[in-house]
């Protein structure tokens, strides 16, 4: 065996050993934007199942100061055949979106409406110690520090889990707010961790979208999923 024959078999046993380790697929999440009063949020997420390799997406419209979904507010699609070689999945958002043009007007979602960033955790992140993040909004002024609280129990099939988030808001004049953000009595089965990726506020009204990436196990390894909590503050 050559050397060049040697680097490349070297390079790609870790791969290997990687992609063992992981098994599932990861969502792309999509901020499809607020209605005038941020009192409604739209958005999605897609990718391709890892098994049978068929794209899909999930949209989800957001009544934010219920923090909960509109009726007939989650819309699920998954195609009927694999992807090409190449293609990430997209296309089902695109087809999930166009259906649900309707919900979009009815609540007034304009997608160039969408959230401002705060705070973006990146993939190489190492963990937050203590799942407290701090971040400001620079146009407000006011600081902000989050804890995400975690619950897990049960191990295996019978795994469950929920959390909440304690937010600290510090105006510029010094004033402190603080909430409870979360339904850490619902239980979400298989789901056995919470990060928070993303913290976004509305246009104009101050509503808070968290970002939250969940690990969910799959038959040999995991999938990554998002969903969000909502406040007004």
């Amino acid at each position: 065996m050559t050397a060049r024959k040697t680097f490349l078999l070297a390079a790609f046993i870790p791969l290997i050993a990687l992609s063992s380790l992981w098994a599932g697929d990861t969502a792309s999440f999509v901020d499809l934007g607020f209605s005038p009063d941020g009192k409604i949020y739209m958005f999605a997420q897609y990718g391709v199942q890892s098994g049978t390799l068929r794209p899909w997406a999930d949209l989800f419209v957001v009544d934010v100061p219920r923090n909960n979904f509109v009726g007939g507010g989650r819309i699920s699609y998954t195609h009927d055949r694999p992807v090409l070689a190449g293609q990430d999945g997209s296309g089902a958002l695109y087809r999930i979106i166009a259906r649900s043009a309707a919900t979009a007007d009815q609540y007034g979602v304009t997608f160039l409406r969408q959230g401002q960033p705060l705070y973006i955790a990146l993939d190489n992140d190492p963990p937050v110690p203590g799942g407290t993040i701090e971040f400001r909004d620079f146009g407000t002024g006011n600081f902000y520090r989050a804890e995400l609280v975690p619950y897990v129990e049960g191990a295996g099939e019978n795994l469950k889990s929920s959390f909440y988030i304690n937010l600290e808001n510090t105006t510029r004049n010094g004033t402190k707010k603080t909430y409870t953000i979360g339904t850490p009595q619902l239980k979400r089965a298989q789901i056995s961790s919470y990060r928070i990726k993303k913290v976004m506020i509305a246009p104009l009204d101050g509503s808070i979208i968290f970002v939250i990436e969940m690990k969910k196990n799959a038959a040999a390894g995991y999938d990554i999923r998002y969903m969000i909590e909502a406040a007004r503050l």
